[in-house]
């Protein structure tokens, strides 16, 4: 079995977690009724986002980097009975982006 030694740099000592910030089990109701974080204004442009095209020819143009790696959800106004999730990654000099196209359950049905 091998003992994992702590180690120290000279000048830089590592500030101890407060035991406070590890009493919180289970997320409190103010937790839940809190509106999510507003996201950044450069993760709102995805490939999801882009007006559609019938245009198979048409190339889609190159993701942020900030974008990669990120599991985004189509966000249309109109109601519709599928959802679709999209995520890009890069591989060497390529992107890669996998579209999940699922139904949507209605209420009441």
């Amino acid at each position: 079995m091998l003992m994992q030694e702590e180690v120290s740099v000279v000048g830089f000592e590592v500030p101890r977690s407060p035991d406070s910030s590890y009493g919180c089990i289970f997320p409190g109701q103010e937790d839940e009724a809190r509106d999510p974080p507003i996201v950044p204004p450069h993760l709102q442009h995805t490939l999801l986002s882009l007006p559609v095209s019938r245009d198979a020819s048409n190339s889609l143009p190159m993701p942020q980097n900030v974008g990669l790696n990120h599991l985004y959800m189509e966000n249309r106004e109109i109601p519709r009975s599928v959802v679709a999730l999209g995520i890009t990654h890069r591989f060497r000099s390529k992107f890669v982006t996998v579209v999940l196209y699922k139904p949507i359950q209605r209420r009441g049905s």
